[in-house]
């Protein structure tokens, strides 16, 4: 059995702050994927007894960033998807694994006036096109912020969002795409009615204490990978960010 947990933790440094070390050691995942670290190297120094860390940073300082803690040695390690325009902010980690591969992404916001939007298309084509690749090799495990909610049901105000970056339909329409060439949203695969369940809430408005928020944080796997799902948590239980983590178990 394989536990994952994916987080962004919007700043590391600000989260180790509010009890991160705690959290981690008690969700005790075997890969723990973290998105926005908004650091660079050498800006802190993390470590966990039983864990291998590897981490790829933005150009830019104070932005984006992943990294990965992980139990279990990898066979290899790929840093961005080998496209220089994509390749600047930190954005993907992939693990290659016995009988997996992991790729812990954060996927760029369309942002304000949807001025990103065309690059987020482009973005979406090659990320997909890379764990296409990936899982005609072995199973593919994805994870992180994928900066979009999917169905009407996975943000708790649709109609007024409609639009807005990560709820447009070219955005949820890639992500339909994603789907269909042979991937699977763990979360919808255990629940697919379940409501009112999201991974992130705007600092403003008291959305978190409303629970208006969105699913933007997920696992996807491969086809391949279905009959080894064992299940999927959102952990809204867990604060430190305007995210919560999100859980998946693999036979």
């Amino acid at each position: 059995m394989y536990k994952f947990i994916s987080w962004n933790v919007n700043g590391l440094r600000a989260v180790c702050g509010k009890g991160f070390a705690d959290i981690f050691t008690e969700l005790d995942a075997d890969f723990f994927c973290l998105q926005e670290t908004k650091l660079q190297a050498g800006q802190i120094d993390l470590e966990f007894l039983g864990y291998k860390s590897y981490w790829n940073y933005a150009d830019k300082k104070g932005y984006s960033g992943t990294a990965i803690f992980t139990k279990h040695e990898p066979i290899s390690v790929t840093y961005g998807l080998g496209i220089d325009q994509h390749d600047h902010e930190g954005r993907v980690i992939t693990l290659e694994m016995e009988d997996f591969y992991l790729v812990c992404v954060y996927t760029p916001n369309s942002q304000d006036g949807l001025k990103r939007l065309d690059y987020r298309m482009e973005w979406d084509d090659d990320f997909r096109r890379h764990v296409y690749d990936l899982s005609q090799k072995k199973g593919v495990v994805i994870c992180g912020d994928l900066n979009v909610a999917h169905r009407d049901y996975d943000l708790a105000n649709p109609q007024t969002n409609h639009y807005n970056p990560g709820f447009t339909d070219e955005e949820r329409g890639r992500f339909t795409t994603l789907l269909n060439v042979g991937f699977i949203d763990t979360f919808r695969h255990f629940y697919p009615d379940q409501r009112n369940i999201y991974s992130w809430w705007s600092y403003r408005f008291q959305a978190r204490q409303k629970n208006a928020g969105w699913r933007i944080d997920y696992f996807v796997v491969s086809e391949n990978l279905r009959d080894r799902l064992e299940g999927a948590k959102i952990h809204t239980e867990i604060f430190g960010s305007d995210h919560c983590p999100v859980e998946l178990t693999l036979k």
